[in-house]
């Protein structure tokens, strides 16, 4: 059969499915249809695009496909909507705050790619790291368990909060938060939003590192906050330079990433450590510990630096952390940690945002950490890591000697890349998704103007080195097209 008539076949099979979606209802995603079909992604691109031009469905770039909405008589003129600019402003003494809400940073690692390209911007496991089975039965035993339907307490299982106050605490335990200091929560975005709300109001500085994750800025210009930046190197955050932005602004919140931080992969250096919870305490402020890597190291990591909130008696830390990163990202489950008044803020604020995380994903979060396979699987992710992380950086080296890498990090996901002066940071991704590989641009994660153009290289995602081989080739091609003239270079890889 040729491609015109596997297009044309397909063509018509789709034009009949198609009646039974409503009108801007989003039809499967390509994958879904290459896979449903067995046919080549260019032969339902092409399918698609006829289907498109019959004025049967719509794409929409990024997006997928969907059935078009029937032709009629013409639509009445929108009316004036000019107004909400003034309402989606929040009210402060000063006047309206803009309170623009940009996700673009966040979509970026949790849109599906097109069938083909390889994600360096994934901000999950691969299936074939996730702990898929373990989950399953983790899930069926649960679903067992006498009242797993039920409602559950509004702070969560109790079992559960004692073992991530454990977690948290570390071996010793003594200087650490206990289980009544924690509240589970629906991930950890839900625990970043729970936090911001609770203590900084619309209008509010809130010191962020620089650079920093995409979408705890979301969430503060959601809230109407103004994000500071304190710039990291790295030995992660710099203490003075927050000791003079908390001067300078007054600002009564921190949030930082002291373990593996994102993007760069600094972990915050022994002697700052102590410093940078002095220095908040002085000032009156709150450090929000964002620890989401934990359960992220690589097999080479060696000991850990504990969590800033293991010791920290005079509630300084409000500690955020997940399961999510670590199984799967429909894990939503998460904790946040604090001690004295802000908890209760905290509390209040968390239960009418959500009552509560459901019960049955408690009690599947439990029996998983609980069993055997959780730090086998540990262990499993540890050891995968590594080898994607160091072949990576590798490949960059050989292939794309123009980007320049931060230190490989001993945790987390990606690198951090800087390109060459005068790059064009749309124009580089844009040639590299054409190319096959998608990465993500490194705009969103300053809140002010960047020093450079970055880009940040995901390993976690990919199924393995092979597949991150093929992904630095597509790369090294798409920055010979879009880098500065001359800036390119490095080997070929093999075919």
């Amino acid at each position: 059969m040729t491609e015109r008539s596997s297009v044309a076949d397909l063509a018509k099979t789709l034009r009949e499915e198609v009646d039974r979606y409503s009108p801007g209802e989003r039809l499967p995603s390509s994958r879904a249809l290459v896979e449903r079909y067995r046919v080549s992604p260019v032969t339902v691109s092409r399918a698609l695009a006829q289907l498109a031009a019959e004025g049967v469905v719509v794409t929409r770039p990024g997006a997928g496909a969907y059935r078009a909405e029937p032709s009629g008589p013409a639509k009445p003129a929108p009316g004036d909507t000019s107004w909400q600019e003034v309402a989606l402003s929040a009210q402060t003494a000063a006047g309206p705050v803009p309170r623009s809400v940009d996700a673009s940073g966040v979509l970026v690692t949790l849109a599906e790619p097109p069938p083909g390209v390889i994600e360096f911007n994934g901000g999950y496991l691969h299936p074939s790291l996730q702990p898929e089975r373990a989950l399953a039965a983790a899930l069926a035993r649960a679903g067992r368990r006498p009242g797993a339907w039920n409602r559950p307490p509004t702070d969560g299982l109790f079992e559960l909060r004692a073992w991530f106050a454990r977690q948290i605490a570390g071996p010793g335990g003594e200087g650490g938060p206990t289980g009544a200091d924690v509240l589970i929560t629906a991930g950890g975005q839900s625990a970043l939003t729970t936090v911001l709300r609770a203590l900084a109001t619309p209008g509010a500085p809130v010191l962020v590192e620089s650079p920093t994750y995409p979408g705890m800025l979301a969430v503060a210009r959601a809230a109407g906050q103004r994000p500071v930046p304190v710039p990291v190197d790295a030995d992660g955050l710099r203490p003075e330079l927050l000791a003079a932005a908390l001067r300078a602004t007054g600002a009564r919140v921190l949030v930082c990433q002291p373990l593996f931080q994102n993007p760069t992969g600094a972990v915050l250096a022994r002697e700052r450590r102590r410093e940078v919870v002095r220095i908040a305490r002085e000032a009156g402020a709150f450090v929000v510990e964002d620890d989401f890597a934990r359960s992220l190291a690589h097999e080479d990591a060696g000991a850990l630096p504990p969590p800033l909130a293991a010791d920290d008696p005079d509630g300084v830390v409000v500690h955020l952390r997940s399961l999510t990163k670590i199984t799967s990202p429909s894990l939503r489950v998460g904790a946040l940690a604090a001690r004295g008044p802000v908890l209760e803020r905290l509390r209040a604020i968390h239960v009418v945002d959500q009552f509560f995380v459901p019960r049955p994903l408690q009690e599947a979060a439990l029996e998983l950490v609980g069993s055997p396979a959780w730090p086998r699987h540990l262990r499993a992710v540890a050891a995968a890591l590594r080898p994607r992380r160091d072949h990576l950086a590798a490949e960059l080296r050989r292939q794309v000697p123009a980007l320049v890498q931060a230190a490989a990090p001993r945790g987390g996901f990606h690198l951090w890349v800087r390109a060459p002066e005068g790059t064009d940071e749309a124009a580089l991704t844009g040639a590299a998704l054409r190319a096959g590989v998608a990465v993500t641009p490194g705009r969103p994660y300053f809140c002010a103007e960047p020093p450079a153009v970055h880009l940040r290289l995901g390993f976690a995602a990919t199924a393995g080195t092979a597949e991150i081989t093929e992904g630095v080739r597509r790369l090294r091609t798409a920055c010979a097209q879009a880098l500065p003239h001359g800036a390119g270079g490095g080997e070929p890889a093999p075919a």
